[in-house]
């Protein structure tokens, strides 16, 4: 008799991605790559067949594999500028790639959107990894991110302007492969762009939504410009990037009447907050800090980026007076300046600071994200016949935020991969 390809996951605790409290000594499920049956231990036990694989977690959490909706594998976070990173070939970007898609599984990220790399390399990374070449999260990709002459990442060789160029793009980028279609609707932080300015107008970003909806494709747009995140509402994009209410003067000014707009909308919002934060510095010398091993410099820088950080955190505070907390998902940004791949706890750590609860992190890493990319029928929820993306931490993150940096297992599609 042929041995059944079944595990039975014993877990300490369990959160399901759907929110509330972690539940006790559950037991899931899983035959190939699906989630069969999830509730209490003794009742899983009964289901399970008898040469079922047991894995044994009960020292631990289990949730569902986190999603991190907002990298750029490419690049190494290494905290180079954009024109360094960007003079490696192509070759060395995939290897980049793959070395960055190994740091993001270890942290119990199962899947990835990808946001934007020159030429085809997001398309070669996604395929090494379909072909079971290198390991990682599943992924998403954009391909090159679709912007204007001059305009943010114009080095990705996707530039265009005007209605009829804009939607040539996005077939091209359909026709290669993309999964989504991503636009740079402002400057950032690309030389010689200006990120509180709008780079499209109205017209042009409708006639990016309308093509790629056509395809059956979600829209992402990278909105640092108040100015964009306004166009961008009344085009119809599907998700917000950064969403930093930016003005020319390079000022964050909150503006009422345009979260307003957001919220009537329901367009989808990933603020991206470690980035503009500084968040990783934040880290690193707090640490030092209450090491005591902190310099008089690094005090100042340390005093200097929180009060940064503030102005930024009371941004996104405002925004959740509008009511949007269940629209709001979290992308690291990673690869780009020093921001290193394998920490989109630190994202989740920064929304806990904004007021969510740390369940309410992370739904918003789980079944929020997967909703907000299209794929909420199969992944960001521990249930009978979702994929069974898993991912079990030391402690319990549904009340303590910093057990998202705690991994004690990833599984991707039943098997165990860290």
């Amino acid at each position: 008799m042929a041995q059944s390809n079944s595990k039975l996951i014993l877990a300490g605790k369990l959160a399901d991605g759907l929110g509330g409290e972690a539940k006790a000594d559950q037991a899931i499920l899983v035959t190939d790559d699906r989630i069969t049956a999830v509730g209490p231990r003794r009742a899983i036990r009964r289901q399970a067949p008898s040469d079922a694989e047991q894995i044994d977690l009960s020292n631990a959490c289990v949730t569902p594999g986190l999603i991190d909706g907002h990298t750029h594998l490419s690049l190494a976070g290494d905290g180079r500028n954009y024109i360094e990173m960007f003079s490696e070939t192509d070759e060395m970007m995939v290897l980049t790639g793959a070395m960055n898609l190994q740091k993001h599984l270890a942290a119990g990220i199962t899947t990835i959107r990808e946001h934007g790399a020159r030429n085809r390399v997001g398309f070669t990374i996604k395929e090494g990894l379909g072909r079971g070449y290198i390991p990682g999260p599943r992924m998403l990709v954009s391909g090159r991110p679709i912007t204007c002459t001059g305009g943010h990442f114009h080095m990705c060789n996707e530039e265009a302007d005007g209605e009829a160029e804009v939607r040539r793009s996005v077939r091209r980028l359909v026709h290669e492969g993309a999964d989504y279609i991503k636009i740079m609707a402002s400057g950032g932080g690309t030389a010689g762009t200006i990120p509180g300015r709008a780079s499209y107008t109205v017209e042009e970003l409708h006639a990016i939504v309308h093509e790629a909806h056509h395809f059956h494709r979600l829209t992402a747009a990278h909105c640092r410009a108040k100015e964009s995140m306004v166009r961008a509402v009344e085009a119809g994009i599907d998700l917000m990037e950064h969403a930093e209410f930016l003005d020319p003067d390079d000022q964050l000014r909150f503006d009422p009447k345009l979260a307003e707009m957001m919220a009537e909308s329901g367009i989808w919002i990933s603020p991206t907050l470690q980035a503009w934060t500084g968040y990783p510095a934040i880290v690193r010398l707090t640490a030092q800090r209450d090491a005591g091993t902190i310099s008089p410099e690094g005090e100042a820088d340390l005093e200097r980026l929180e009060e940064r950080a503030e102005v930024r955190l009371d941004v996104m505070r405002r925004m959740l007076d509008y009511g949007m907390q269940d629209r709001i998902v979290p992308g690291t940004d990673s690869g780009v300046g020093d921001l290193a791949f394998g920490h989109l706890d630190y994202d989740l750590q920064l929304l806990v600071r904004v007021g969510f609860t740390p369940a309410e992190a992370l739904v918003s890493a789980t079944s929020i994200s997967a909703e907000a990319i299209g794929m909420g029928n199969e992944l960001g929820v521990i249930a009978p016949g979702r994929v069974a993306d898993l991912a079990a931490f030391d402690g319990d993150p549904t009340v303590d935020v910093s057990a998202f940096s705690r991994v004690v297992a990833v599984f991707q599609g039943g098997q165990r991969v860290h």
